[in-house]
């Protein structure tokens, strides 16, 4: 490609690159000066507007990925990509940052809720707004639960009930089981979902619009595989110096400092949300599950792993176990998810639940 249509194509990341390099350089300057309502404002609307400009970007490799490689694989890219990401941000957060025992568990939480709730719910709501009652493929719904449910009980549920360690995390010969449990399922399940029964995971045939993805013209899947992550990884490395915004505007109103995750939460999981709002527009359902389902599957059994593994090398306490309300909060959601999914057809009504369950725990975040 000639660079000049390569700065076309990619001028969002080239901005982001920028933006990233200008933040590293002069951040500790802008901060400094946050008291000022001006230039908070300022700062938090050029940040904003760059990470969204980014997540467009995003979705359009993956688009050009899904067009390419054809459902699931394309889908999957994007959701190992996403969840990847966050992963080597509470990584890197446990091995540099503050003691935080609980942040791993918060952060998967927040994003379950979101992916779970937020995300598909909308989709739901958008998908069956335009076209009546949307499609999916029930053995690829089914196949999602029925990973995720056990996954998300013996690792976020489970360890708040034991008692050979204290306060939500599991003990070594505990961790060990849910490290193997992690990373034998997601496996398996990988092995299904791009081999043995990939048909699962296929939007069932309609004689509805054409997939979401048909009006993207992709060029070479080496490009856009690299380019994806590429596009992505400002993104992340934005987040922080958004987090700190964030931050500074939660002590400012006084907010609930959980507040602060859920917002850096929902911009890393932007660009997710774009794609599976636009497939369930076109009424392509099918992809929409796959990313919501996929990411909330992704986040257990990628994260898990990952976190545990740090904390038997660093020494730092890890804590799995939900709170109660938590744990109420998930149980409901997940057989809310289990009962939605039984018919492989979706509504206005399923959407506006799980919309509902999501706004309890948004108020559930300042309560």
């Amino acid at each position: 490609m000639r660079p000049g249509r390569f700065v076309r194509a990619e001028f969002a990341l080239l901005v982001g690159a920028a933006g990233t390099a200008g933040f590293w350089m002069f951040g500790p300057q802008m901060m400094a000066r946050l008291d000022d309502p001006s230039v908070f404002i300022a700062i938090f609307a050029v940040l904003f507007a760059v990470m969204l400009w980014l997540s467009f970007g995003v979705v359009r490799h993956a688009d050009c990925l899904a067009g390419l490689l054809g459902e699931p694989l394309g889908t999957l890219i994007l959701t190992v990509a996403v969840i990847g990401i966050e992963v080597i941000m509470i990584s890197a957060v446990m091995v540099t940052g503050k003691s935080n025992p609980a942040l791993a568990r918060d952060t998967m939480f927040a994003v379950l809720m979101i992916v779970l709730n937020g995300m598909i719910g909308l989709s739901m709501l958008m998908g069956a707004w335009r076209h009546g009652t949307p499609v999916f493929n029930l053995q690829g719904a089914n196949a999602y639960l029925g990973v995720i449910v056990p996954l998300a009980a013996i690792t976020l549920i489970l360890p708040r009930f034991t008692t050979s360690a204290p306060g939500g995390e599991p003990s070594t010969l505990l961790a060990v089981l849910l490290i193997t449990a992690s990373v034998v399922l997601y496996g398996v399940f990988l092995g299904i979902q791009t081999m043995r029964h990939r048909g699962f995971f296929t939007q069932p045939n309609t004689d509805e619009e054409p997939p979401a993805h048909s009006n993207v013209v992709p060029k070479s899947v080496l490009y856009h595989a690299l380019l994806l992550p590429l596009t992505m990884l400002p993104i992340v490395l934005l987040s922080k110096s958004m987090a700190k915004l964030v931050d500074h505007g939660i002590v400012t109103i006084g907010a609930p400092q959980a507040l602060g995750g859920f917002i850096v939460a929902m911009i890393v999981l932007s660009p997710e949300g774009l794609s599976a709002f636009r497939a369930a527009l076109h009424n392509q359902f099918q992809r929409t599950v796959n990313i919501s389902l996929g990411s909330a599957l992704a986040t257990i059994g990628l994260t898990v792993p990952a976190v545990l593994v740090i904390g038997f090398v660093t020494g730092e306490r890890v804590e799995l176990g939900l709170e109660p309300i938590q744990i109420v909060l998930l149980v409901v959601t997940l057989v809310t998810m289990i009962v939605n999914a039984g018919s492989g057809r979706t509504n206005v009504l399923q959407g506006v639940v799980h919309l509902l369950l999501f706004a309890t725990y948004a108020v559930l975040l300042f309560d």
